[in-house]
């Protein structure tokens, strides 16, 4: 019968096919329920009288409603053997439409030429030939003694057996050591084929059907292996690949912050108020330029409100316009490995494209080369500004942050302090006082640096009329002409004919309100001897002159306090413009001093830093989901913060130098982010989305969890405590532009990138005070390899990542892995992992190493990662480029080729 192909071909495993049914239950990671089908042949006759059969199994399903069969996947190729172990499975899932009616025909073939395109795919006269075949229901296998079934396969007239497949059945995560046992006494027979069954059903304690909701992952793809260990044992092993919708919903939020961001920067430049005709028309230009960004991203944000279908970039698609500031190919991979009487093992990865502005290209290079020139270039050149440092810049930007965030704390607290005057209530007033106190202590010292009181100057010099001592020599730049040059300024202008002493005056009375405040409760609670011994005093303020003249006699608390709440409120006022003024009259200069390279640099950190943050959020989110029930974890995140290790590798050569700038910068300035976990207005999956709130100099990701998941967290983390992340990025290129760099080029970017993460990560593991990481003094040693690896002249040292890839797990960190579009060379890096976690944490056979490492490149979740992307199950590598490579980063032949990736 020809077989009918769909597109659905889904997954593959070891000697062994899943099927998977769908679930009602929803989970973090949806819930795949799964039967695992390995199956061990023997006796196999080729086509050949005398050779022996490279033997495939396909898998077809028949639909008893539709009565056709869809070819739905297969194992891996064993060559040259009568009796071959397949490593591989099949999944199907939740979505598939199977039932206990549901027919499974299980087809061996013989495939004599394995490199051709539809290997996966063998129809007779294609390249194979047919051995032989069995077909059986789910509902045979359900119904049958002790979950077994002993099937025979037949030849083509169904005359001649040619094979006998067992059919049996094991829950994932429930392995006995009984049932490994007799998988391997099965193997042993003669003329037997092993069909082992998995059938996972999911426990409380199972991560994969965690009671979180699916709201962030979806379309999960899984494989399923059987491995056999030194003791000759099996392991199950299940790769679950998904994507996230993290892809596109952060890069949304982002889009609509930095939209009312730069709206909120035009209308504080307008509230300069007038300004001389040479900064009206510098300010006339900026906020040009401003409207032109925003017109920009809020077409970028009307074009992907537009999107739907899958929650991922393709790698195809990483230059267009709309979609740049999505990550390419973000996805999740969990490794989940049941051993016999241990507990279930997790491993969990994030893979994406680098983060980097493809649309914009790399010709001038990436944004680590790009922003160190043009900072040298406003320092050498004269602009028709002032020039500020980059550390003013940065300080005028926290000034407004913190004038904008304090001043309504301040007002709250003085209303607070008025109720509790109107209650009569002493204990209220003392308290609201000492909150109050403490607010504006902060919001003075904030104002007390030399660049807010410059600035001022500098602001009263860029309006009409301003004239120097010399009243013959008009100020440069503020002249008819608004083109006339003016000196460049290297430091912050003070102007002597300004009152300097003016903002003194005006931030001192914000002191001097707080203290008549203070005076004044103070009065008041001399009138109230009762309980007086139990107040706790105020310490003395010496913010100004104590006022002492009040006599507030008897009259109302509330009315005594309320003339000098309002005077406190009506001073801060008053500072908030004249800083915020001045802070916007900096940023002024900044852009000015940046057209039109500046906003066209900023653009381009937007984007990078959208696509990295929308991964580390990804990232974050799957590592909470993970350590819900882990008090160690859950106290070393709200205690310390967690490492985020990003691994690329992205060579130091031609376009990828520039994708590599591109990423150091958006990896670095993640430190900006920080994350909150947050009560869930209901369990809907719309709510359980995370929220991205703040500005450009600081965002914080809120993470809403379920309430029952909510409540078993430490108080501190309910309590909206900051959870911080160290990114640290480490790369080492492998392929064969690597190769050109390390003989005739220059990877001093790549060395300098190494020293300095590992400088993050190693003061990071010193700031770890929990006794968990103290004792293991095989993470100090670790360490301490990978410091001298990082200044070792050797090339190509992947060992450099293997360390950094093992001490991030060892820390409770999160895991990424980069190359230009996390499809192939990702893909020969993840699997690389996951073997070697394997073999040094699970006793993997040393003999079924490389076996199982192109077990998974051929027919796990990265292949089906690449299918996903391209269309083709193929590798984007030709085999002069392989030849680069180092050998144990290499897939399997038949697997690879030119394509259009």
């Amino acid at each position: 019968t020809q077989l009918r192909e769909e597109g659905r071909e889904k997954t593959l495993t070891g000697s062994h096919v899943s099927l998977t049914t769908g679930s009602q239950e929803t989970s973090c990671f949806p819930e795949v329920r799964t039967y695992d089908f390995p199956f061990p042949c023997r006796d196999l006759i080729g086509s050949g009288s005398d050779r022996k059969p490279n033997a495939l199994v396909q898998v077809a399903v028949i639909d008893p409603r539709e009565q056709y069969l869809v070819s739905h996947a297969c194992t891996e190729i064993v060559e040259g053997s009568r009796d071959p172990l397949f490593l591989t499975g099949v999944t199907f899932p939740p979505e598939y439409p199977a039932s206990p009616e549901t027919l499974v025909k299980l087809t061996v073939y013989d495939v004599r030429d394995k490199a051709r395109d539809n290997v996966s795919k063998p129809l007779r006269g294609e390249g194979s030939s047919f051995l032989g075949s069995v077909t059986f229901s789910v509902s045979d296998l359900l119904r049958s003694k002790d979950d077994q079934l002993t099937l025979n396969l037949r030849s083509s007239d169904g005359v001649l057996a040619v094979g006998t497949v067992l059919v049996s059945r094991v829950n994932m995560g429930e392995m006995e050591e009984g049932d490994m046992d007799h998988i391997t006494a099965d193997v042993q027979q003669a003329q037997k084929c092993t069909l082992v069954c998995e059938s996972s059903q999911g426990t409380q304690n199972d991560k994969d059907n965690s009671p979180l909701t699916g709201a962030v992952f979806k379309n999960p793809v899984c494989k399923v292996y059987k491995f056999q260990t030194v003791d000759s044992k099996w392991m199950l092993v299940r790769e679950q690949m998904e994507e996230c919708t993290l892809s596109f919903s952060i890069p949304r939020q982002l889009l609509h912050l930095y939209i009312q961001e730069d709206m909120r920067r035009i209308q504080e430049l307008r509230d300069l108020g007038e300004l001389s005709p040479h900064w009206d028309n510098l300010r006339k230009e900026v906020i040009g330029r401003y409207g032109q960004v925003i017109a920009a991203y809020q077409e970028t944000l009307a074009e992907l409100n537009k999107i739907t279908g899958p929650s991922f970039k393709p790698s195809c698609s990483k230059a267009q316009r709309y979609l740049e500031f999505i990550p390419i190919n973000l996805h999740t991979q969990r490794m989940r490995v049941t051993c016999p009487r241990q507990t279930d093992a997790f491993y969990d990865v994030i893979t994406v494209g680098a983060p980097a502005a493809h649309f914009q290209g790399f010709k001038g290079g990436g944004l680590q080369r790009l922003l160190s020139r043009h900072e040298a270039e406003k320092k050498s050149t004269a602009y028709q500004c002032i020039y500020y440092s980059p550390e003013h810049t940065a300080k005028a930007q926290e000034v407004l942050h913190s004038v904008g965030h304090l001043q309504p704390l301040i007002s709250g607290l003085a209303d607070q302090l008025l109720q509790a005057a109107q209650q009569h209530s002493m204990a209220g007033l003392r308290e609201a006082l000492k909150n109050l106190a403490g607010k504006t202590e902060q919001f003075v010292h904030a104002l007390k640096d030399e660049l807010v009181k410059s600035a001022l100057l500098a602001l009263h010099a860029a309006q009409p009329g301003y004239v120097t001592k010399n009243q013959n020599q008009t100020l440069p730049g503020h002249q008819d002409s608004p083109v006339a040059p003016l000196k460049r300024q290297d430091s912050i202008p003070c102007h002597k004919e300004y009152d300097e002493e003016e903002w003194d005056r005006v931030w001192a009375d914000v002191a001097k309100s707080l203290n008549c405040v203070i005076a004044m409760v103070d009065k008041l609670q001399e009138q109230e001897p009762i309980n007086n011994n139990q107040e706790q005093p105020i310490p003395k303020q010496v913010l100004a002159d104590v006022i002492t003249s009040h006599n507030p006699g008897k009259r109302d608390w509330r009315e005594q306090l309320c003339p000098l709440v309002v005077r406190l409120k009506e001073c801060v006022a008053e500072v908030v413009v004249r800083a915020r003024r001045a802070m916007t009259f900096v940023l002024l200069q900044e852009a000015a001093c940046s057209i039109p390279q500046g906003l066209f640099l900023k653009q381009r950190r937007d984007v990078v830093f959208s696509q990295a943050l929308a991964a580390l959020a990804c990232g974050f989110v799957m590592r909470l989901y993970a350590g819900m029930e882990d008090k160690g974890f859950l106290r070393q995140l709200h205690l310390v913060g967690l490492v985020a290790q990003f691994e690329s590798l992205l060579s130091t050569y031609s376009e990828e130098i520039g994708m590599l700038e591109d990423m150091e910068v958006g990896i670095s300035d993640l430190h900006r982010v920080a994350f909150k976990i947050t009560l869930a207005k209901t369990d809907n999956p719309c709510d359980l989305q995370p929220v991205v709130i703040g500005r450009r100099d600081h965002y914080t990701v809120e993470v809403p969890l379920p309430q029952l998941a909510f409540q078993t967290l430490p108080h501190e983390i309910k309590e909206g405590k900051a959870l911080q992340v160290y990114p640290v990025l480490f790369n080492v290129g492998i392929n064969e532009q690597q190769t050109i760099a390390d003989r005739f080029g220059d990877i001093s970017l790549q060395e300098r990138i190494n020293q300095r993460n590992f400088e993050i990560l190693d003061s990071y593991y010193k700031s770890l005070s929990l006794p968990c990481f103290q004792t293991q003094t095989d993470l100090k040693d670790l360490l301490e390899t990978l410091g001298q690896n990082v200044v070792t002249k050797k090339r190509k040292n992947v060992e450099i990542l293997w360390l950094a890839g093992t001490i991030c797990r060892r820390l409770n960190g999160i895991r990424f892995t980069s190359c230009k579009s996390a499809k192939d060379r990702t893909s020969m890096s993840v699997t690389l992992e996951q073997c070697a976690l394997l073999r040094d944490e699970h006793q993997l056979n040393k003999d079924y190493f490389i076996r199982a490492l192109d077990c998974m490149r051929r027919e796990g979740c990265r292949i089906e990662n690449v299918q996903k992307n391209i269309k083709c199950r193929k590798y984007a590598f030709n085999m002069l480029q392989l030849m680069a490579f180092p050998k144990i980063y290499r897939p399997p032949e038949g697997t690879y080729g030119k394509v259009d990736s």
